[in-house]
């Protein structure tokens, strides 16, 4: 059994330990909402690829990069509907997809129709979105894409889109909305963007898996 003059020094290891570990912890809870809202410097691009999830707040920022000159072109994708909306249009009443207002919203901005495009194929995750950026890229000859989401959606997103078009020579640049409120400085300020980093967490470790769809 130690001595007390030998269980002293071992006390004081194992405190200095502990808040050598409680510091590593703070600076990484801190820190989180920054990793997960990293963004890439702004380059010319070949198009703004917009992530569907909001009705404006991404659409917005393209309307804003399209208007400084960052690229010639703005892509909306198609989020797959609610199953209740099939169920409202079967009554005649019709809601418009939040795509579809993004692009009059453009429209009415100054962006001229022939700037945007609607793919067709409807869209259930990020990594759909990702393939059908890689199809359009090899179909249009892009070599670099601005790509518009949320702050907190930017590491995933990100993640997606390089697996999908690694070796095709298609470079990413990841924007976050400026019209996104999150703050990823004070993230645990908010309840909603706590409700964020609840969902994109375990979602970037599925994808850092191999598992993310």
């Amino acid at each position: 059994m130690p001595s007390p003059l030998l269980r002293r020094p071992l006390r004081q290891s194992l405190v200095a330990a502990a808040l050598v570990l409680l510091a590593l912890l703070t600076y990484a809870f801190i820190g989180l909402g920054r990793f997960m809202a990293a963004e890439d410097p702004l380059e010319q691009a070949d198009v703004i690829f917009v992530l569907a999830g909001t009705r404006i707040e991404r659409p917005l920022e393209a309307v804003d990069l399209y208007r400084e000159g960052w690229a010639p072109r703005i892509v909306l994708t198609h989020q797959k509907p609610e199953a209740a909306a099939s169920v409202l249009a079967r009554r005649g009443v019709v809601i418009p997809a939040d795509e579809d207002i993004a692009r009059d919203a453009l429209i009415e901005s100054g962006v001229p129709p022939d700037a945007i495009e609607l793919p067709a194929r409807l869209h259930d995750n990020t990594a759909q979105e990702a393939q059908t950026l890689r199809e359009l890229a090899r179909r249009n000859g892009w070599h670099r894409a601005i790509v518009v989401t949320s702050k907190f959606h930017l590491r995933r997103a990100g993640f997606a889109m390089r697996r999908e078009l690694a070796g095709d020579g298609m470079e990413i640049v990841m924007r976050g909305s400026r019209y996104d409120l999150s703050r990823p400085d004070r993230w645990w300020a908010s309840r909603a963007d706590i409700r964020w980093m609840m969902s994109e967490g375990p979602k970037l470790v599925a994808y850092f898996m191999g598992l993310g769809a």
